[in-house]
């Protein structure tokens, strides 16, 4: 018997440690109501399976220009190259190219199917202290696939966890939460016109779930901030941030700082994107290092990663 709606995800990561305690299998939903301009998973964005596309393991044979049904596909330079307004991500240039210069992102799976992926590393959970992590995307995106499959989990023992830009309605917050024994829980900035600028939407939504699943519930909780320079890194804002996690939620939580990596970039590409990267420098080990420091000197409990 299913349990749950079908879901869309585009990737079940096993062996996974950074996303909650121990050994772990993630599963990457798609569709997200942000649009971070950073956005490390941009294949993750919309709810539909999309086309990614490598120019380097291209060689221009053409099997992908003759095997596309809405003639969205051309040779360019000795390359394809696909027109996305009119592609429908069929698959059926992925299915042709003997390179796999093209595949499809995103797929429609029922919950028992991916509660059996999970299961087959159920002896790692165990003599680790891991589980599943729901992230993406924005689980909550898909609030009745995110509660199946909690659900399921949960019944089995196994340990689970959200990963949440927290951007929901808080009744669809509640439901899920009911099957979840961590949530990690990103602050991308303080300030609201600086979060929408950046992200598409404001912050209040994200703050106000916050400050109300600490006050309504008892689930283990961490704040992660992505450190995106020239964003979020400003003293300003890091000392909002400390204010606000000392004085609205709880002294004890402890905050993980995630310094920004290139590679969403190369997936941009992949997408075939017409707006480039935003040129975002990561930040050193040493700087990451400094905000560490101000954020202890504000009270905090602070680890690097994770």
């Amino acid at each position: 018997m299913t349990n749950g709606a079908d879901g869309v995800i585009f990737n079940i990561q096993r062996y996974s440690i950074h996303d909650g305690p121990g050994i772990r299998t993630t599963v990457f939903m798609k569709g997200c109501p942000l649009v971070c301009l950073w956005c490390q998973n941009p294949e993750s964005r919309n709810f539909h399976s999309e086309l990614f596309y490598s120019r380097a393991h291209c060689d221009g044979c053409g099997k992908c220009v003759l095997a596309c049904p809405e003639k969205a596909i051309e040779l360019n330079e000795g390359r394809s190259r696909t027109d996305r307004s009119l592609c429908k991500a069929c698959g059926s240039c992925a299915a042709v190219c003997p390179h796999e210069a093209r595949s499809l992102m995103g797929r429609t799976v029922s919950v028992d199917e991916v509660f059996d992926a999970v299961c087959r590393d159920a002896i790692f959970y165990q003599r680790s202290g891991g589980g599943v992590t729901l992230s993406g995307g924005e689980p909550l995106a898909q609030p009745e696939f995110a509660i199946g499959l909690l659900k399921r989990c949960k019944e089995a023992g196994i340990h689970t966890a959200l990963d949440t830009c927290g951007h929901a309605p808080w009744e669809t917050m509640e439901q899920v939460l009911r099957y979840v024994d961590l949530v990690l829980y990103d602050l991308k900035h303080m300030d609201p016109e600086e979060h929408r600028k950046a992200t598409g939407i404001s912050n209040d939504l994200i703050l106000h779930n916050l400050k109300r699943m600490v006050r309504e519930s008892h689930i283990s909780l961490s704040v992660r901030i992505p450190v995106i320079p020239g964003f979020n890194d400003t003293l300003q804002n890091l000392r909002t941030t400390a204010r606000f996690v000392l004085e609205e939620l709880d002294p004890s939580l402890p905050v993980y700082l995630l310094p920004y990596h290139r590679l969403g970039e190369s997936k941009r590409e992949q997408l075939e994107a017409i707006q480039g990267p935003p040129g975002i420098v990561p930040p050193g080990d040493e700087y990451v290092e400094s905000l560490k420091t101000i954020l202890e000197s504000q009270g905090l409990t602070v680890i690097i990663g994770g």
